[in-house]
């Protein structure tokens, strides 16, 4: 079976970790003709408030201007990722798989499909019934009800000569207050929603963090090195 390097980071800031992410896809990407056991590195980590918009995502979907970000205590940057503009903060799990899918034997439309399906399986286990959107990526609670339709996980991952980076970003006890700010990975007609709203009371986060690492290794069929 297929390895993999595991790191918890804790709470870090955006820019730090995205400057770690970097290193270690280049030093993949220079391995990528090696043989190695490992398929690289996933990481979690838990950001304080910030605001990431995709290489193809509108501006105008950040609905305020830096200056009220500042005074919220929000940093934003634009990044080399798919997907459009979203929000990270304390309460969310965020998740950035940094792997060669060769060395895994998928593609990156399957890559995201898995990713989705961890983040399914974990919802599953607290009773939160959640599945995907068509024409969307992420996790999605009642995707095809119209006006109840709310994103629980946002998706976003850079894929180059078939390795990864990014990955996900999944609302546990998250302050949806600060989606107010902008139109969710573009969406003006849908919502988002994190597990505590979903269930009315905190979740466990490190309990989440536990189970999402589970799923992952199942999911992708990999182990920890």
């Amino acid at each position: 079976m297929v390895q993999l390097n595991f790191e918890d980071l804790g709470r870090g800031e955006y820019k730090t970790v995205w400057d770690y992410q970097e290193t270690l896809f280049a030093k993949l990407t220079s391995e990528a003709d090696n043989a190695s056991s490992s398929a690289g590195t996933l990481l979690f980590v838990e950001h304080p408030h910030v605001y990431t918009l995709g290489k193809s995502g509108k501006a105008s979907n950040l609905l305020v201007n830096e200056d009220f970000l500042k005074s919220k205590g929000a940093q934003f940057y634009h990044i080399n990722r798919g997907g459009d503009i979203t929000y990270h903060g304390p309460g969310q799990l965020v998740g950035y798989p940094i792997l060669d899918l060769n060395r895994i034997g998928i593609g990156v439309r399957e890559y995201v499909h898995r990713l989705e399906e961890t983040i399914i399986r974990v919802l599953a286990r607290y009773g939160i019934e959640a599945s995907r959107l068509e024409g969307a990526s992420g996790v999605w609670i009642e995707p095809e009800v119209a006006g109840k339709a709310r994103k629980i996980c946002a998706i976003g991952v850079r894929a180059s000569k078939n390795i990864t980076m990014h990955g996900f970003a999944f609302n546990i006890n998250t302050d949806l207050n600060y989606y107010n700010y902008i139109n969710p990975c573009g969406f003006t007609d849908k919502g988002v929603t994190s597990m505590q709203k979903e269930l009315g009371s905190a979740v466990d986060f490190e309990q989440v963090k536990k189970l999402s690492l589970e799923a992952f290794l199942e999911v992708f069929q990999v182990k920890l090195l």
